[in-house]
């Protein structure tokens, strides 16, 4: 048996924290009983209504996917743009882990486990993420050192991040550098070294935690082993503990 609150948020529809909200408010419906209490465990085969609407309990499936430039992070699109979910030949209804911008390429994570999602993407667990960026210019000392320490992006600092120039090229005037980040913030890379006059020229996320993208060309993707998800959640369950 499972935490109530636990099988909500794995289904997808809502983080945790607000199916705790919905519980205390009396809008969720344990087989055709209203439950209040935050401890209590369901069977499996329990029916679950959350405000009147029956949850899907799914096998969880995981995906790495290699996002090609050109396509959107989101399960669907007003402008009719091609999404990252179009790329996958999956019946469930999957979604992905963070977002990329249009134009960024590299590893993304889709699911249906939405729990899994949520502690992903919550910035206190820590979550390393490797992008490669291509800049004008040549990055100072000083700046590297800004970088590492972090930079004020939308009146909020950044946290620590690791910075490695990869490639100068005095030619074309540009850098290749590999920054690791742990937080998610919305085009923080990018704005990152926007805050210290750098443009980016191109991004790519070449990995997050363990998992790189080896193997798989631009719009490729794969399932996870089960092994690769163990350990996912592994590492999430030792952050949660520090």
């Amino acid at each position: 048996m499972e935490r109530l609150q636990k099988v909500i948020a794995a289904s997808g529809i809502t983080s945790r924290r607000k199916a705790e909200d919905l519980i205390v408010q009396g809008k969720v419906m344990v087989d055709g009983k209203t439950i209040t209490e935050l401890g209590y465990k369901v069977q499996p085969n329990s029916e679950i209504l959350v405000d009147g609407v029956k949850i899907n309990k799914e096998d969880k499936v995981y995906y790495l996917l290699n996002k090609p430039r050109g396509v959107v992070t989101t399960t669907s699109d007003e402008k009719g743009r091609k999404t990252v979910i179009d790329l996958i030949h999956e019946d469930k209804r999957i979604y992905p882990i963070g977002r990329l911008d249009y134009d960024t390429t590299g590893a993304l994570i889709l699911t249906n486990d939405g729990e899994f999602a949520n502690n992903m993407m919550h910035p206190k667990n820590e979550i390393d993420k490797v992008y490669i960026a291509k800049i004008n210019g040549f990055l100072t000392p000083s700046d590297i050192m800004a970088l590492k320490n972090g930079v004020v992006i939308d009146g909020i600092k950044t946290s620590k991040a690791k910075v490695k120039v990869r490639k100068v090229d005095k030619e074309t005037h540009t850098s290749i550098v590999e920054i690791t980040i742990h937080e998610g913030r919305n085009h923080q890379v990018k704005k990152m070294f926007e805050m210290l006059g750098y443009e980016v020229l191109k991004l790519k996320r070449e990995k997050i935690a363990f998992l790189d993208l080896k193997g798989l060309n631009s719009s490729e993707y794969r399932r996870l082993t089960p092994k690769e998800i163990s350990k996912l959640y592994a590492l999430l369950n030792n952050k949660k503990m520090k």
